[in-house]
C-alpha cells in the first residue's frame, strides 16, 4: 500500500515592501558593494582635478586678489589699493571700446560661425555623393588648419591699401571708391579683423556641424520625405531641433572666444589705429606689459572671467530647457 505525500510547499524567500528580493550568493548588500566602487571611480578624477587646480583655479584666485593691488612687476612693489582698479577701468573709454569690439566680435561669429556653419553643413550633408561631401569638408576645413598668426600675416597682406588683393579685386570690378586702408580706418579696422577670424574658423564649426547632422536616424528624413515635406522644411523641424545641443555648444565656445580673442588683433593692428580696434585682450597685455599696471591688467582679465562665465551659464541654462530627445 502506498501513501501518497503531500507536495511541500516551495520555500519562498521573504521580501520586505520597498527592498528587492536577495539574490543567491549575494554576501553583502548591493548598497554597501556600490559604495567602494563609486569611491574606486573617484580616485581616478584626482589627478586631473589636481591639475585643474594647480594651473586653472590657483591662478585664477591669484588674478582676483592681484586685481586689488598696484603692481610694478619690475620692482616687486605691491599696494594695496582695494578697487580702485574696477573704478579706474569703468572710468576707461578705451576699456568701453575694446568691450564693444568684443560684443560685435561674439555678435558677427554667431551669425557666420553658428548659424551659418550650420545652413552650410546641412546643404554639404544633402549632397548625395560620399566622394563629394568628403571633399567638400576637406576644402572649408583647410582654413582652420592654418595658425592665426599666419592667417592674421595672409589677411594683412591682402588689406595693403596699394597692392593688396582685395583692393586690386575691387578696382578690376569697377569699384575702386571703395578701396581704402582697411586696417589703417578707424571705422574699418575691427571689422577687417573680424572678416579674417570668421574665414579662418568657419570650417571648424561646420565640420562639427556636420558629425551633429551624421548622428541624426535617416529614418526621420524617411518620414519627412513620405510626408512630402520639403528641403527647407525639413531643415528647420527635422535638422535644427536636432542638432540643438551642438549649436548650444557651439555658441559657448564661440562667445568664449569671441571675448579672448588676442592673437589676430595683435598681429593684424595691435589695437590701433586710435585704440579703435582695441579688444579687451590687447587692452589687458597694454596695461600689463605697455604701462607697467599689473594691476588693472588682472581687473580686466576678471572681467573678461565674469562676463565668459555669466554667458555661459546663461546659454547652458538654455539649452537645458529646449534639449530634445529622439
Amino acid at each position: 500500500m502506498t501513501t501518497t505525500q503531500a507536495p511541500q510547499a516551495a520555500v519562498r524567500p521573504r521580501i520586505e515592501r520597498g527592498r528587492p528580493a536577495p539574490v543567491p550568493g549575494d554576501v553583502a548588500p548591493r548598497s554597501a558593494r556600490r559604495g567602494p566602487a563609486r569611491w574606486r571611480g573617484l580616485i581616478w578624477l584626482v589627478p586631473a582635478l589636481a591639475v585643474l587646480a594647480v594651473f586653472v583655479y590657483w591662478p585664477l584666485i591669484q588674478n582676483i586678489v592681484f586685481s586689488f593691488l598696484k603692481w610694478n612687476i619690475y620692482s616687486g612693489e605691491q599696494t594695496f589699493v582695494g578697487v580702485d582698479n574696477y573704478v579706474n577701468l569703468a572710468q576707461d573709454p578705451v576699456f568701453w571700446r575694446a568691450l564693444g569690439n568684443n560684443v560685435w566680435y561674439s555678435v558677427l561669429s554667431i551669425v557666420f560661425q553658428v548659424f551659418g556653419a550650420l545652413v552650410l553643413a546641412a546643404i554639404v550633408e544633402s549632397v548625395r555623393s560620399d566622394r563629394w561631401r568628403k571633399a567638400f569638408r576637406a576644402i572649408y576645413f583647410i582654413p582652420s588648419a592654418i595658425s592665426l598668426t599666419v592667417a592674421g600675416l595672409l589677411f594683412y597682406f591682402i588689406y595693403q591699401p596699394q597692392t593688396g588683393m582685395l583692393n586690386v579685386f575691387l578696382d578690376n570690378l569697377g569699384l575702386g571708391q571703395l578701396s581704402q586702408a582697411w586696417l589703417g580706418h578707424e571705422g574699418t579696422a575691427i571689422f577687417a579683423v573680424i572678416a579674417m577670424s570668421q574665414w579662418q574658423g568657419f570650417g571648424y564649426s561646420v565640420l562639427l556641424f556636420s558629425v551633429a547632422l551624421q548622428r541624426i536616424p535617416n529614418e526621420l528624413y524617411e518620414a519627412a520625405n513620405l510626408d512630402g515635406v520639403g528641403p527647407l522644411r525639413r531643415f528647420f523641424q527635422v535638422s535644427l531641433p536636432l542638432v540643438r545641443e551642438m549649436t548650444g555648444l557651439m555658441m559657448i565656445v564661440t562667445i568664449s572666444g569671441a571675448f579672448q580673442v588676442f592673437n589676430e588683433v595683435m598681429v593684424m593692428t595691435s589695437g590701433g589705429p586710435n585704440n579703435s580696434s582695441q579688444v579687451l585682450g590687447t587692452w589687458l597685455y597694454h596695461a600689463g606689459f605697455v604701462t607697467n599696471d599689473f594691476g588693472s591688467a588682472a581687473a580686466i582679465g576678471v572681467a573678461i572671467f565674469v562676463i565668459t562665465l555669466l554667458l555661459a551659464a546663461a546659454q547652458l541654462a538654455y539649452s537645458r530647457t529646449r534639449r530634445v530627445e529622439w
